[in-house]
């Protein structure tokens, strides 16, 4: 297969990465040191990506960026950064990206445990992985030639567990493990229109 992922040198997509690029091509997107780059919030650029890069089976987004602070400090404009970013950047990548996949490509979007079990601090990004969650699911009952969506969606992670532990107090890190199979399973298996969640 020829595979995209979007993110993929970040703590997520690298462990992602490794495990396709064993035994497929991997072409690695992001802002500023992929293989080439994107940002997903300007559906512009992730035109111009595709045409760069031409024909996926598979297209992988771990990425998207939503303000975390204080329901009382989140502005108007801090809510579009999840918007604009992670919700419809990853919403644009379906809409652009499966004109750019094979017939039975698969789209892999990436969200998290906020959008069932928020804590304090998350409203915009929780309110964007529901979103998102929504999206997918009625996004594949239209999707045409085999092409399937689903969202993958992730506890804090073992590799960023010192980092955020303070925000998830007594959270069980998902190992990497756990993390690269749930793409596996979106990628290799068949499901479609699925939330796909790991949360401890």
């Amino acid at each position: 297969m020829r595979i995209l992922i979007i993110g993929g040198n970040g703590t997520i997509g690298s462990k992602v990465r490794d495990y396709f690029a064993a035994e497929h091509e991997v072409v690695v997107a992001a802002r500023t040191n992929g293989d080439v780059n994107v940002d997903i919030a300007d559906s512009a650029s992730i035109q111009a990506l595709f045409d760069k890069t031409g024909k996926f089976d598979a297209i992988i987004c771990a990425a998207g960026e939503a303000k975390w602070a204080p329901f009382d400090d989140l502005t108007e404009e801090d809510y579009y950064i999840g918007l604009r970013s992670k919700l419809m950047g990853q919403v644009n990548l379906v809409r652009i990206g499966r004109k750019h996949l094979n017939p039975n490509g698969s789209i892999t979007l990436s969200t998290g445990i906020l959008a069932d079990d928020p804590v304090i601090k998350t409203t915009s990004a929780a309110m964007v992985n529901g979103g998102i969650h929504s999206f997918v699911q009625a996004v594949a009952l239209e999707l045409e030639n085999g092409i399937r969506v689903n969202v993958v969606s992730l506890g804090v992670v073992q590799d960023a567990y010192e980092k955020y532990k303070g925000y998830f107090p007594g959270h069980n890190p998902v190992s990497m493990t756990k993390v690269v199979n749930a793409y596996a399973r979106s990628v290799q298996g068949k499901t479609n229109g699925q939330i796909i969640r790991f949360y401890e």
